[in-house]
């Protein structure tokens, strides 16, 4: 059992449905124009296909439409990758409104479009009645190889990609080797005139402090010997007063307390003022006018400012852009050296081709037992003696899929040359491959539902009869649900659902019920008769039922 329960409110001519599903096989029949087909395009949406607001039902603001599915052991890891609750029920919801926006759910939480999509690979495999259409298709062809082997083609286009990489910048680099030398040498060139400079980081703002003090000494020199003066003058200078002052109140603070406050304040004025008297004697006893160190200074200014006039910098920023140039330079080096992009273009091409002739070998393995299985399956289908083969060729270049061709080659009737699927098939017989390898390639996938849209088109009589045979025999193993036209499927079933059209002054309503008993009897009588059933197509509707009602053991 996989898929549970289908809900859909105002989808299309959908007013309200609630459908449950059993395991086992099970048809959609109705008449044409009932919307047999909408319970898989509401699938489809659900498991993340493109939303429209033509999906949402006249006159409602919204489809809404949900799918409950029992939860597969091979799909939690992902859910809890993905942040989902893990549930036995796995319930996942859909809505768009008449804008065409729509939002996802899984399990209650939001969703993205693509998670619905990543989820839905997983829970239902779709084959639509235009599936034939793919045969004539390389990439069709070759991935449904690839997937009846079990193979990964991930490691071989990782390989063509970088290989691809590789053969472009090798091809850049030779077209651009002139261009680039050119760029070589303006860049050393530049790199050699500011590199003779050496300027270092935080160099300039030191120069401009150093050569502001020189081109002030004298200055400097006068304006600390006047402090000293002021200071250390005997008659006049401050460390005079201030100590006679010191004096005067430490003679009186015996009869005032306040004057010992005041006279440490004088004390501590006086070692201060001590210190800059040392402080200033330091200074004039280094200090002199160093018209040789100018000159250095001078120079070495002129060199900055010439450079940065020449590249258009402010002086500062000539360490950053030294160092620009020189990761630019090594840059062009890595870009210049044909060797080394040579190595690694013949080094990614080894390993490509490596990947691609084992994928290569692991395809012609699996092409005959594939051939051997639709074969088998054409057998039953009207077309007996012939003949389906899966043709591995070399291609004429490589790619990122590999080094194979891939065709799908037939043979309708015995003796006669497999040829090309398009060029010697009929539709009818497009179908009926389309339908063997459907079969044939089902029994193969992980989801545990599988779905067939009208994959029977173009089929009649004993080929039908066979192919509702082969859908109870998948039904027995697997959840399967077909939409048919063909009485002989139909009958097959384990269980069937009638889709019904009604017209009212409101509109056109869609529903879709499970029939039983003489309810079933008269749709497959319909189905025989394209019309009102008669005695005789009820006798037969009911002769058809009764030979293939032998359910499979633990369906219900």
């Amino acid at each position: 059992m996989a898929l549970r329960r289908i809900t859909l409110r105002d989808f299309v001519i959908v007013q309200a449905l609630e459908l449950d599903l059993a395991a086992g096989f099970t048809v959609l029949t109705g008449e044409t124009g009932a919307g047999k087909s909408i319970l898989i395009d509401a699938l489809q949406l659900i498991l993340g296909s493109r939303a429209d607001a033509g999906v949402v039902r006249d006159g409602a603001d919204k489809a809404d439409l949900s799918a409950e599915f029992d939860c597969p052991p091979h799909v939690q890891p992902w859910l809890e990758e993905a942040g989902f609750a893990l549930e036995d029920v796995l319930l996942l919801r859909r809505t768009v409104d008449t804008q065409g926006k729509s939002r996802a759910w899984i399990n209650g939480a939001p969703a993205t479009a693509g998670q619905l999509r990543a989820l839905g690979d997983n829970l239902l495999d779709i084959h639509g009645q235009h599936a034939w259409q793919s045969l004539t298709r390389p990439e069709s062809v070759r991935g449904l190889l690839d997937a009846f082997a079990g193979l990964q083609t991930a490691e071989t286009a990782a390989r063509w990609a970088q290989w691809r990489a590789n053969q472009h910048a090798l091809e850049r680099a030779r077209m651009a080797q002139s261009t680039l030398q050119q760029e070589r040498e303006r860049l050393q060139w530049q790199i050699g005139e500011v590199g003779k400079l050496a300027p270092a980081e935080g160099e300039w703002d030191e120069l401009e402090a150093q050569h502001k003090r020189l081109s002030h000494a004298q200055a400097l020199l006068d304006s600390a010997e006047g402090a000293l003066q002021v200071l250390q003058s005997e008659e006049s200078g401050a460390l005079t007063g201030l100590t006679r002052a010191h004096a005067l109140l430490q003679d009186q603070e015996h009869i005032e307390p306040e004057f010992a406050n005041l006279a440490d304040i004088l004390s501590s004025s006086l070692a201060q003022a001590n210190d800059v008297v040392h402080s200033l004697q330091m200074y004039l006893r280094h200090a002199e006018i160093d018209p040789q160190r100018m000159a250095e200074l001078d120079s070495r200014i002129s060199l900055w400012m010439a450079l940065a006039r020449r590249y258009k910098r402010p002086p500062a920023e000539l360490p950053a852009l030294l160092s620009s140039w020189k990761k630019e330079l090594l840059a062009l080096d890595a870009a210049t050296d044909l060797e080394q992009l040579e190595n690694a273009e013949a080094a990614s091409a080894k390993a490509y081709h490596s990947a691609a002739r084992a994928l290569s070998l692991d395809r012609a393995k699996a092409a005959p037992k594939l051939s051997a299985a639709i074969t088998h399956a054409m057998q039953g289908l009207g077309m007996e003696g012939g003949k389906f083969e899966v043709a591995v060729s070399k291609a004429s270049e490589p790619a990122s899929h590999g080094i194979d061709d891939i065709a799908f080659l037939v043979a309708g009737h015995p003796g006669t040359t497999p040829k090309p699927v398009g060029k010697v098939a009929s539709g009818g017989e497009l179908s009926r491959i389309s339908l063997a390898i459907s079969v044939t390639t089902s029994e193969l996938g992980v989801a545990p539902t599988l779905i067939f849209d009208e994959v029977d088109s173009g089929v009649g009589g004993a080929v039908a009869e066979t192919v509702g045979q082969l859908m109870q025999r998948l039904g027995a193993d697997r959840q399967v649900l077909a939409v048919t036209h063909l009485p002989q499927v139909a009958a097959c079933a384990h269980h069937h659902l009638k889709v019904s059209k009604h017209k009212s002054d409101k509109g056109t309503t869609s529903t879709v019920a499970l029939v039983e008993g003489d309810a079933r009897v008269a749709e497959v009588a319909r189905m025989l008769g394209g019309g009102k059933p008669t005695s005789t197509t009820l006798a037969h509707a009911r002769e058809m039922l009764d030979l293939a009602a032998v359910a499979p053991q633990g369906i219900h």
